[in-house]
């Protein structure tokens, strides 16, 4: 059984709270990514913090990865 963000049901679901576009996870920063918006929200003991004011703006070299 898949949970957490092991599941890709849950990515489906996940977007960026002001764009509503669909994140891509980062598992080695524990980020899901928005890149059109080039903001990262951070992933907290498994739990993603989805509000803008915690996102972590990207820098253009991030972003083109």
């Amino acid at each position: 059984m898949s949970h957490g963000l092991t599941d890709p049901r849950l990515l489906e679901v996940l977007v960026d709270p002001m764009t509503k576009v669909p994140l891509r996870y980062d598992a080695a920063k524990q980020e899901l990514i928005c890149d059109s918006g080039r903001r990262a929200y951070p992933i907290r003991d498994g739990i993603p913090i989805m509000l803008v004011s915690e996102a972590r703006m990207m820098t253009e070299e991030e972003v083109k990865k």
